[in-house]
């Protein structure tokens, strides 16, 4: 197969990268508190942000590639982290709203952990 003079073949990774990330974003943690008047406590919600930080768009050579490469895997990375400390964060505000509810859920008679009575 002929190819025009000029052209270099680009390898289905990059190709991929190319057409699936064509600017360089980043994840960031947000919170949102809001207030539970079932518990009467403030509790806090995270979820991950996606930000745009930079075009790649009309890129021509190989050095276009190659940033194309580093904007992925800084997506990549920047969700791995982000959504690690997501987890932890909502797993800790879930545990910090348990411990500090004023009116906890009752127990159903099913949860109790006494034995029945003998008969």
């Amino acid at each position: 197969m002929l190819k025009p003079p000029g052209l270099t073949a680009i390898p289905a990774a990059a190709l991929f990268i190319a057409v699936m990330l064509p600017s360089g974003c980043v994840y960031m943690p947000e919170t949102t508190i809001r207030y539970d008047p079932k518990c009467g406590v403030y509790e806090r919600k995270m979820t991950m942000q996606p930000y745009q930080v930079g075009s790649l768009m009309g890129c021509r050579d190989e050095g276009c590639v190659t940033g194309l490469v580093a904007a992925g895997a800084v997506s990549a990375a920047s969700a791995v982290i982000t959504g690690s400390v997501v987890v932890v964060g909502n797993a800790v505000s879930w545990l910090e709203k348990q411990a500090q509810c004023l009116n906890p859920p009752a127990k159903s008679k099913s949860d109790s952990s006494t034995p029945p009575p003998e008969k």
